[in-house]
């Protein structure tokens, strides 16, 4: 995928290095894995899954999404509360009512403690494959424009059958649970059951051809009939998602396919015949990649012309001209979108971003502002810190810089990088400030892993 400006995919795909580690591997089949983060597929799941969560006891603040880039139908748990979706089953899903179901499996075996009571079991298969993926998450690197999308890459091998191997005792246990939880929510849970034919015709399969969550959910016909048997006894059988989370759903398939599919594909999908905003957005974003703005623009504009408030829309069309040299324009577009959502992070630091490659310096202080924030909510996001020692230098700002940097340098696991750029902000910045103790922490923070490094 070519280099672009880092972010999230509805508004940026950007090509980034990973901290990688080591995985145990339990099959000769493995294979490269991305991960993406993109502002509107995070916000469209958690407006599905929120309710259920809520319905089970969770927190949802407290359980993370993490979108992994990768063709096959899968989803899992692992970590605590971290919920890992396939792009496959994103697009593959039929209706929100399936999706809804997915998630509320894997809420089930959250709220079940099936991880908890797994954890020593799957302690060594499991811990550094996780640590590559959460550490690849916040291993951003600079380069590029974009304002949307992060699609973090690297070479990292995707172990499937090392990931999680529930019992099939667990897997019932999660579908009664599901259908619980979806009954408190009031919605029928038989896009369980759908999903799970699906996976049920698979099982004849060679392994080789299964889909990775055949092998890490285990699916036998009387897990079925008894989920089925379950799922006719709730009073919300009938009771159908609402339109408008079908609608939400085909705006995801729609952008996924246009980032990752080649044009010819994503024109079958979604032809030219298709008037809808799912299929407009779909073009728009594929002809923006070859690139072709002047099929993309028109057809964004289409869009926001039926919904100007929409702040995905108007980030995607700031990536757009972002990417293409055209920073001033866009700078306006993502003010706006923050604006109309301001607790998204990743189109803050779009807009810190753009406002720092924008020639004015009457925007370099208000990109700062922006950049903290998004730090602020997302510290683990190394392309923030990255973009904020841009910022601070252009301030002639040269401590905070210097930080900046140093917190990049750590989140990305460059100890030795850290601690000498610390050392160098502690010399920059006033004795006692909380900016010259955070440098002292990051310092020694540094220095003991080093030396923990150096004893192992």
């Amino acid at each position: 995928m070519k280099r672009v400006l880092p972010g999230r995919l509805g508004a940026v795909l950007l090509a980034a290095a990973v901290a990688t580690a080591p995985v145990v591997e339990s099959a000769a089949q493995t294979r490269s894995f991305s991960l993406i983060r993109d502002a509107e597929t995070e916000h469209i799941i958690r407006v599905l899954a929120t309710p259920v969560w809520q319905a089970a006891g969770l927190e949802p603040d407290a359980v993370r999404i993490h979108i992994i880039n990768d063709g096959s139908l899968n989803a899992f748990v692992a970590g605590g509360q971290n919920i890992f979706f396939h792009t496959g089953l994103l697009i593959r899903v039929r209706n929100a009512a399936q999706l809804l179901g997915v998630l509320a499996h894997e809420t089930g075996h959250i709220a079940g403690g099936h991880l908890a009571r797994g954890e020593e079991a799957m302690k060594d298969a499991m811990g550094l494959y996780l640590l590559s993926i959460l550490l690849g998450a916040a291993a951003v690197v600079a380069g590029g424009g974009g304002a949307g999308t992060a699609v973090m890459g690297g070479g990292t091998s995707l172990a499937e059958r090392s990931l999680l191997q529930f019992s099939r005792t667990q897997e019932s246990q999660a579908d009664q649970a599901a259908v619980t939880f979806l009954d408190r929510t009031g919605t029928t849970s038989i896009g369980l059951v759908e999903f799970l034919k699906v996976l049920g015709d698979q099982e004849a399969l060679l392994i080789g051809r299964q889909d990775p969550y055949v092998r890490t959910h285990p699916v036998s016909r009387e897990r079925i009939d008894a989920l089925n048997s379950r799922v006719n006894q709730s009073p919300f059988i009938s009771k159908q998602p609402s339109p408008q989370l079908d609608v939400l759903l085909a705006r995801v398939r729609a952008k996924l396919i246009g980032f990752l599919e080649p044009l010819g594909t994503t024109l079958r999908h979604f032809p030219e015949s298709d008037g809808s905003a799912a299929s407009r957005y779909a073009r728009a974003i594929a002809y923006y990649r070859v690139p072709n703005l002047d099929r993309a623009l028109p057809l964004m504009d289409t869009l926001l012309a039926e919904a100007p408030n929409d702040p995905y829309y108007l980030e995607m069309k700031a990536q757009m001209l972002f990417e293409n040299g055209r920073a001033l324009e866009a700078v306006p577009l993502l003010e706006k979108a923050v604006s109309l959502a301001p607790n998204e992070g990743l189109i803050r630091l779009a807009l810190g971003q753009a406002q720092v490659s924008v020639d004015d310096p009457a925007l370099v202080k208000p990109a700062i502002a922006n950049l903290e924030t998004a730090a602020r909510d997302d510290p683990n996001n190394s392309s923030v810190w990255y973009h904020l020692a841009v910022a601070y230098g252009r301030d002639g700002n040269l401590g905070m810089a210097d930080l900046a940097s140093a917190e990049r340098a750590m989140r990305q696991g460059q100890m030795g990088d850290a601690r000498q750029l610390a050392n160098r902000a502690r010399g920059r910045l006033p004795t006692g400030s909380a900016a010259a103790l955070r440098a002292e922490d990051i310092a020694a923070t540094a220095e003991r892993e080093a030396r923990r490094r150096q004893q192992q």
